[in-house]
């Protein structure tokens, strides 16, 4: 499949200056090095936010319905916040 891609001038010099040397195409430069990031890319461990939960009985009757704000307040209240 024939595709254009916009790249910067210094980049392409590279990547054609590579292949000279390497005896090679760029069109097999650029499929080894998209292959190589998409390798790495599902190779990824997806990030699973672990679970920071305690026991205890939830928000104390005291500050239900309040705002956040307040709340945080209240526990700070004793840090010299």
């Amino acid at each position: 499949m024939k595709t254009t891609i916009d790249i910067t001038d210094s980049l392409l010099e590279e990547a054609k200056e590579l292949t000279r040397q390497e005896k090679s195409t760029l069109r097999a430069l650029v499929e080894e090095g998209l292959n190589r990031v998409i390798s790495e890319r599902k190779a990824r461990k997806k990030f699973t936010l672990r679970k920071a939960s305690f026991a205890g009985n939830g928000l104390q009757k005291e500050f239900e319905g309040e705002s956040w704000p307040k709340i945080r307040s209240a526990v700070y209240e004793e840090h010299g916040e």
